[in-house]
Order: structure tokens, then sequence, then C-alpha cells
């Protein structure tokens, strides 16, 4: 009775070792992103390590939407303002013609009135005044026609710098301590209120981006662009005129509530970013995020980290080879 069923045991036993060997097998396929053990070490381990942390605080971060811009030269405002110097001189040299031909004419009409002067004389001197009347309204007519044009083109902050007396405003663009930059926003998008500064890269990096102070808004749209474009400042030394720039606005609705996390803290681990978290005196646990954002300062994160935790800004990279290592298994186990 015990021999016919040898062979259904020795099958069982076949079909057990394969789905033994399966179930091994798969257990391999598991990334090891997924063995998110604690790591334990002792406070002397650490501190001969380099670890560092921060208590995170909480930040409130805008969302930001990208708009994309030039930095402009200011040669059209140099020459509009040499320009209007000039017509300046003209004016004050036609004004003071007019002045001397209109007391002229006022002694000889004295001395035509008195008999002294000739008709042909008063004649002349009337006509010479008529003519310099003429030449100080046309100086004037310039000097308004170079004010009109530089309002249609540059608004009335930048008119106000190249027409003005002294122009200090200027000279910081000219000695290049600062850039002028037009941005032009997307066309469904406004500047959100009260915001006066913007953060623009020349090269699309969002962590390097320097911040950019509203001038004005810009009389004209850019050629191609149908949004709103305005002209900003900025002293970024690495954009210089003729550079294509992007820009970063923040959204008109109410803030995001997180944390920000330093540029140092994240590490990557299969393709994904991650940090340590500290969750007691002696121990680590790595944390995977996928809601974090690039700002000037950091990484904003709204969930996955949250304020109070405290979080490694040094020796992630040394933890991250610790985890690996308990991850290998004993050869004498």
């Amino acid at each position: 009775m015990n021999a016919p069923s040898s062979p259904w045991i020795f099958a069982l036993g076949i079909i057990s070792a394969t789905a033994s060997w399966a179930g091994n097998d798969q257990q391999q396929d598991i990334p090891p992103s997924d063995f998110q053990d604690v790591i334990t070490l002792d406070l002397q381990t650490q501190l001969s390590s380099g670890i560092e942390t921060i208590t995170l605080k909480p930040a409130n971060q805008h969302a930001e939407f990208n708009a994309y811009g030039k930095a402009l030269s200011i040669q059209p405002l140099l020459a509009l303002r040499h320009r209007y110097l000039l017509a300046i001189t003209d004016r004050n040299q036609a004004t003071a013609r007019f002045k001397q031909a209109e007391q002229a004419n006022k002694r000889q009409q004295a001395l035509y009135q008195g008999g002294v002067s000739a008709a042909r004389s008063l004649q002349e001197r009337q006509a010479q005044w008529q003519a310099d009347k003429a030449l100080l309204e046309g100086s004037e007519l310039q000097r308004q026609a170079i004010i009109d044009e530089s309002l249609l083109n540059w608004g009335k902050a930048l008119s106000g710098w190249v027409l003005s007396a002294q122009p200090d405003s200027l000279e910081i663009f000219l000695n290049g301590r600062k850039t002028l930059l037009q941005i032009t926003l997307p066309s469904n998008r406004q500047l959100p209120d009260n915001k006066l500064t913007i953060y623009v890269d020349p090269f699309g990096n969002r962590s390097k981006a320097q911040p950019a102070e509203l001038i004005s808004a810009a009389p004209q749209a850019d050629v191609g662009n149908q949004g709103n474009s305005y002209f900003f400042q900025t002293n970024t030394n690495n954009i210089q005129a003729g550079m294509s720039v992007s820009a970063w606005l923040p959204e008109q609705k109410n803030g995001l509530s997180g944390v920000v996390i330093p540029k140092s803290a994240l590490i990557w681990f299969m393709g994904q970013a991650c940090v340590y978290i500290k969750t007691d005196h002696d121990t680590f646990q790595r944390r995977t995020l996928d809601d974090y954002s690039v700002g000037a300062d950091g990484y904003f994160i709204q969930r996955t980290v949250k304020p109070g935790e405290q979080i490694v800004t040094t020796g992630g990279q040394m933890l991250l080879s610790e985890e690996m290592r308990g991850q290998i298994p004993d050869d004498d186990s």
C-alpha cells in the first residue's frame, strides 16, 4: 500500500521546492528601497561620522509659475537721454535769443513812437522777434517729442530716470552694478499684487535663481508674446545684455504650509529623492520624498516631513551606506 504513494510524495516535494525557490526569487526582486530599516548609531559614532541635524520649522510657500524674458541693453536709453539733453540745450539757447529779441523789439517800439526811429527798423525788429519765437516753439516741440517717445517706449518710471537732471539711476546700469530686464508673463497670468520681487536665472536653474525687483509695467508687449510685460532690475552678475532669462513668480492664491529643508539634506537612492530623519537620540530612518519643490533656500516639502522633526543635514550618504551594509546577508548565517 505504501509503495504506490511514493511517486506522489516525490512530486509534491518537487512542487514544494519549486514554490520555495520562486518565493525567494520574488523576494530578491523587491528593490532595496523598500527596506527602510532603522539605523542605530551611538552618539560617539554620530560625532565621529560628522552627522548633523536640524529641527524643521513651519514654512509657507506660494506656488510659482514660469515666465520668460531677456536682459536689455541700456544703449537706447542713453541715446534717448543724449537727444533730450541736446534738445534742452537748444531750447535754452532759443529762449535766450527770444528774450533778447523781445527786449530789442520793445526798445525799437519806444523809439518809433518817440519819432526817433523809422518804421522800417521797427519792422525788422519785429520780424527778428517772430523768427526767434518760432525757433523757441520748435525747440520746445522737439523736447516734448522726445518725452512722448520715451513714455511710449519705456513708461513713466524709466522715462523719469532718462529725463532726470541727475541720472544716477542709469549709472547703476552703465557701470554694471545692475541689469535691466524685460519679463513677459504668459497670456493667462498677471503680476501678483504687492509682489515687487521675482527670481530669475539665465540657465533656467531655480535653485540658483536670484531676486529681481520690479521697476514698472512695460508700455509695449514683447514681440511674439501676448502676455503683459514688465521691467525689472537685478544685480545678478551672470546676466548680460541680450541673454534670455527664466523667471519664477508666485501665484495669486494662498501659500502652502510645509517645511524647507537644506539642499545638503537631500540624497538620491535608486532614482528617488530621500532624506534621513532622526527618530530618537540614536536611531535614524530613511524617508522617500514625493512632494518636494526647488526653492532659492532649499527644498520645500508639504507632506512627507513635518515641522518639529529632526532631519539629517550632513552625513546622509554615510547613513545610506550603513543601511545598505546592514542588508547584505551574513555568509556565516
